[in-house]
């Protein structure tokens, strides 16, 4: 198939790239600040608030997946003006749209979120709901078939939110792994390269049509199971050097767990990167996406190793 991918330099879009350009005829279209050349794919590089980037595309594309529309304007800014055909338009939204507060897991049809929320998160909940609304309508208008999917928090290598990548980090520049004692919060993980998997098994597929999917971990995670996730990853990694070295020295754990209770960890300024009460929590249901599109989620601790080790080769330099 012929894919048109709008952002794919970064974290989420690039491992989509990554796995896409094997099998598939991609096109990225975004500002050129990462070279996409290395991944044998065509980058195309513009703003996309531009119409003139978009009527300059004459090119038919199977399917349009869109990473980085954040405002409202987006998706008709691209499809209004663009000169190819488009068959089918991913959006890739967020599992934030949802009303705050609903009881449960929250499953796709729940309701979203239409209150305005402060600062720049708010912004963004309320750009995402409105290009949700966007694709239905602009879709619908033009005769163009779309998904919309909800990643849960998104980790993984080539993550660049300051997220698991801070606390490995530390792990390996600092030599200590913050655990933090009281912490009742619980939020939903998802390994990028799953979330990956879920746009490619989304395109051209007849039964995701005008469909949205949360995209996220089974069961929840916790501040006591990402370091324990953290702890183990590195353990493993130890684990395969000492097999495949005959000189083991230096090769024991080189950082400590240091315990922190959140206020201790706000006081001293590190990083709390994930709700750490429970008011703070949000749950979500990933039933259809594993039923209609056949998803198996990574377990938080096999993810996170893959993860630590990509990142433990970046700062150790």
């Amino acid at each position: 198939m012929k894919i048109l991918v709008i952002g794919g330099s970064y974290f989420f879009g690039r491992v989509f790239v990554m796995q896409a350009t094997k099998a598939h005829d991609i096109t990225v279209v975004n500002r050129g600040t990462y070279s996409m050349a290395q991944l044998g794919v065509k980058q195309v590089t513009g703003d996309r608030k531009s119409a003139e980037l978009w009527k300059s595309i004459d090119e038919d594309f199977d399917v349009m997946v869109d990473f980085c529309a954040y405002e409202k304007g987006d998706i008709a800014n691209v499809l209004q003006n663009v000169n190819g055909k488009v068959g089918q338009y991913i959006l890739i939204s967020t599992v934030d749209v949802y009303r705050r507060g609903i009881q449960g897991r929250k499953e796709e049809g729940a309701p979203l979120e239409v209150r305005e929320l402060p600062g720049e998160a708010g912004s963004y909940i309320a750009g995402k709901v409105a290009l949700e609304e966007e694709v239905r309508a602009v879709c619908g208008r033009l005769n163009i078939k779309y998904t919309v999917l909800r990643p849960a928090v998104l980790y993984g290598p080539y993550n660049y939110a300051p997220r698991e990548s801070v606390y490995i980090k530390m792990m390996v520049q600092e030599h200590v792994l913050p655990h933090i004692m009281d912490a009742t919060g619980a939020f939903q993980f998802v390994y990028v390269k799953d979330a990956a998997e879920a746009v490619i098994r989304c395109m051209h597929n007849e039964r995701a049509y005008g469909q949205a999917y949360n995209l996220c971990q089974d069961g929840f995670s916790t501040y006591d199971l990402v370091f324990e996730a953290l702890a183990r990853a590195a353990g493993a990694e130890m684990s395969a050097v000492k097999s495949s070295q005959s000189d083991l020295q230096g090769t024991e754990p080189s950082w400590d767990e240091v315990r922190y209770t959140v206020k201790e960890a706000k006081d001293l300024g590190l990083p709390l990167p994930f709700p750490v009460t429970a008011a703070e929590s949000e749950l979500y249901s990933n039933e259809k996406s594993k039923r209609e599109l056949g998803i198996s989620y990574s377990k938080l601790w096999e993810g996170m190793e893959k993860t630590y080790r990509a990142f433990r080769r970046v700062y150790a330099g």
